[in-house]
């Protein structure tokens, strides 16, 4: 009997050794949650991609990732700098703005934001409802006009915009707030005239703005713009191609800007290796991921519209990789 309760001590030790042991390895298991956009847009589509390629090696790492639904741009900075998120994409123009203390960080510069890598270009794309009478950004005076949602990129770049042109909320008969989810049914139900979107091509609203109602993409040209694109560094001419949409088969020409994903210099460096390992060491299947991926280059993504910093565990990798010098 006395040996049979010495081994029953014994395995119930056991057991206790091992759990003791295992716990570590569960506390060690990560979390982390990237801001994105609407469930529209390309935003949405990196957050989700970038989450797919790190959870397929959870396994190794220990790191599960996440990427709901956000209210955009600004919205991502915000909350990465909340420490609600902890990464996000964010168009690189409210990256340098959140950097510098400009824009809708006047004053409140954000020190301690990181950059990670560019993503695509981003052309200022508008729509317009054929019977609007609208054919040029000029024309949007006395238009009902969805400028977007506050704390998105749209709404930010629009915002600059109507600035240059020296419009207000009040030159439009009415300016709708509606997020990217909401504008293109809008359209299609005679609510707005025209509305904005600063986004990766092809794009599922521009999609159904287009399928649904007849609607046209509006150049948006002239000297206003030529003094935001020279004045500003993250800014750049841009062409959407012709034939991409339904009734628009001409080029149309505009400006924009770029995604890029970014962090806090405080996100632990370990996780922002693996996060940028995951996508560069499975590029072709990330260009797979999305149209708006397919000609993205690694040269590119890691050198042109960065205004803050690389974030330490970013700089590591390209170093390993040989990209940049230590």
């Amino acid at each position: 009997m006395k040996r049979h309760a010495f081994t029953a001590a014994a395995f119930s030790s056991a057991l206790l050794g091992a759990a003791m042991i295992s716990s570590p390895a569960v506390a060690q298991e990560r979390f982390i949650t990237i801001g994105t956009g609407g469930q529209t847009g390309v935003y949405y589509v990196v957050g989700q991609s970038v989450c797919r390629l790190i959870n397929r090696g959870s396994d190794e790492h220990n790191i599960r990732c996440n990427a709901p639904s956000t209210g955009g741009s600004v919205a991502n900075v915000n909350g990465i700098r909340a420490g609600e998120l902890d990464m996000g994409v964010v168009q690189s123009d409210v990256q340098y703005q959140a950097y510098n203390g400009t824009g809708n960080f006047e004053d409140n510069a954000y020190d301690d934001l990181r950059a990670v890598f560019k993503i695509h270009g981003e052309p200022l794309t508008v729509v317009a409802r054929t019977d609007s009478g609208i054919e040029h950004f000029s024309d949007f005076p006395g238009k009902r006009v969805n400028i977007g949602n506050p704390g998105s990129g749209q709404r930010n770049t629009m915002e600059v915009v109507m600035n240059a042109m020296g419009w207000t909320e009040d030159t439009f008969s009415l300016a709708s707030q509606l997020d990217a989810a909401e504008q293109a049914s809008a359209l299609a139900d005679n609510n707005i005239d025209a509305m904005v979107y600063v986004v990766g091509h092809p794009n599922g609203s521009i999609q159904e703005a287009t399928t649904t109602v007849d609607a046209r993409l509006i150049p948006v040209t002239g000297p206003e713009i030529d003094g935001l694109v020279e004045e500003y560094p993250y800014y750049a001419k841009a062409v959407i191609p012709g034939g991409m949409y339904r009734g628009n088969g001409e080029d149309v020409e505009t400006f924009g800007v770029a995604a890029t994903f970014v962090t806090s210099a405080d996100t632990d460096p370990d996780i922002v290796y693996e996060a940028v390992k995951a996508v560069f060491e499975n590029f072709d299947r990330f260009k797979r991921l999305h149209p708006a991926f397919e000609n993205l280059n690694e040269e590119e993504m890691i050198s042109q519209g960065l205004s803050a910093p690389l974030h330490e565990g970013a700089k590591r990798y390209y170093v390993e990789r040989g990209w940049i010098e230590e």
